[in-house]
């Protein structure tokens, strides 16, 4: 049976108990530095965001309107939450900054925008020599700036706060994706609300009605709009989580501010689209929205896959140290190996040992991603002590993961071709009977006497 290192003596810092303070140096927190007062008061303050968004969208699109607006607009909320968390399965962050960045976008961002746009708007129209414009100017000018710098917040705190979870562009994408998700959530239940309304005024109903058309262009054609738009500003926070700590502070600052001016400029543009004459609207779609959603698209799953690539580029070394097995770095670099372990765990050991092993993969994960940072001096002054937790965490699951991952790593590992075995020529007396073979060497005997075998039961070896 193979031995595994214990942890070495190179970091006595590490060492549990090393930096451990002398007796009269503890302090116990006040009760306003506790995490849980913390995470209480931020509860409230969504949670009374809410209470106060619900009533006024109910106030301005009445009780049956809300009730049809909720039903379309909870529509792409799914799909839209899907496709950020199929983004982010390589290195999966917790569950709580999720939940946390919707729930800020549907309500306390949301919130922010309705008291912020009214006000401004009310205010251009009675200081304006034109009130008319006051609309199209709060919504192409007013509208993009609050809601953006709203919608941001949510990214800002988790970039300040949960700074762990938070190493690169996908993080950004995925966090200020989900906020904006949220914001639109909230938004599309007050417009879709709002033309329900309008249609009873005007007895409007089937394909011609207002309710179809805002349904048409904010869920069938622009469910990723705002999505779209806020993506800028998590980029921009992602850039600036890879940029290294004491490196280039101005940088650090100034990429997040770039990101969000480029998202409120989408959005002005995408507002003003109306104002560009009858066609405005579809050319904007056509020419701007829809080669932009591709190109960021592109640049998500691309550094995704770069995700991929690190984890086995890095996890060797910790192979060879004896952390991780020695198939482990390609089975954790292959997202369809990662599910036949957790499939295979899941079979043989119930659902707590596919839940272990899903662990397993992000702790191991997360850990290929931090020594790639810490070889190109990106890492943070923890470096020592996240390796070393991460070490700890892999270590505790190795009986779980490692007969999981061995069998993704065989099941999925690419045949290996051998060749045809030439015996040389044959003579029979005098004459030559020509070039006579061996026969055909069985290629892939292993592959081949493996697949026959796990024909039957994928999930056994």
């Amino acid at each position: 049976m193979a031995t595994y290192p214990s942890y070495p003596n190179a970091f006595p810092h590490a060492q549990p108990g090393a930096d451990a303070p002398g007796p009269g140096t503890l302090r116990h927190p006040r009760w306003w530095e506790r995490k849980a007062v913390h995470a209480w008061a931020l509860v409230s303050l969504l949670a009374l965001s809410g209470l106060v968004i619900l009533a006024l969208v109910r106030e301005q699109t009445g009780t049956e309107g809300f009730l049809v607006g909720l039903c379309l607009a909870v529509l792409p909320v799914p799909l839209l939450i899907a496709a950020f968390r199929w983004l982010d399965r390589v290195a999966p962050g917790p569950w709580r900054n999720l939940l946390f960045s919707f729930a800020w976008g549907a309500c306390a961002a949301a919130l922010i925008a309705i008291v912020a746009n009214s006000f401004a708007t009310h205010w251009i129209a009675t200081n304006s020599a034109d009130p008319s414009n006051a609309d199209t100017l709060g919504a192409t000018v007013i509208a993009p700036i609050v809601e953006e710098s709203a919608k941001a917040c949510a990214v800002l705190l988790i970039f300040l706060f949960r700074r762990r979870d938070f190493t690169g562009i996908v993080d950004g994408v995925v966090i200020a994706g989900v906020t904006a998700t949220g914001f639109a959530f909230t938004e599309n239940i007050l417009y879709l609300g709002n033309a329900f309304g309008t249609d009873r005024l005007n007895s409007g109903t089937g394909m011609a009605s207002v309710t179809a058309a805002t349904f048409f262009v904010r869920i069938v054609m622009s469910p990723f709009a705002h999505p779209l738009f806020t993506v800028l500003t998590g980029i921009g926070f992602g850039v600036a989580a890879w940029t290294a700590p004491g490196r280039g502070p101005v940088r650090r600052v100034l990429l997040p501010i770039a990101g969000l001016l480029l998202a409120m400029g989408m959005h002005a543009t995408w507002n003003g689209s109306s104002a560009f004459g009858q066609f405005g609207f579809f050319g904007v779609y056509a020419l701007f929205m829809m080669p932009a959603f591709g190109l960021l698209t592109w640049l998500a799953i691309g550094t995704r896959q770069r995700e991929l690539r690190t984890v086995r580029s890095e996890l060797p070394a910790y192979a060879v140290a004896g952390w991780v097995g020695p198939d482990e770095p390609f089975a954790l670099g292959s997202m369809r190996a990662r599910r036949l372990a957790r499939e295979f765990a899941q079979h043989h050991g119930g659902k707590e040992t596919g839940k272990v092993v899903a662990q397993y993969q992000q702790y191991a994960t997360s850990l290929a991603l931090l020594r790639h940072r810490g070889r190109r001096g990106r890492a943070g002054t923890d470096y020592v002590v996240r390796e070393r937790e991460l070490l700890d965490e892999l270590w505790a699951r190795r009986h779980a993961a490692r007969p999981a991952l061995a069998y993704a790593s065989r099941a999925t590992a690419p045949p290996v071709w051998v060749p045809p075995v030439y015996a040389g020529p044959a003579y029979a007396g005098p004459a030559y009977a020509g070039p006579a073979y061996a026969g055909p060497v069985a290629q892939f005997p292993a592959h081949n006497a493996h697949n026959a075998h796990t024909a039957h039961n994928p999930y056994r070896y």
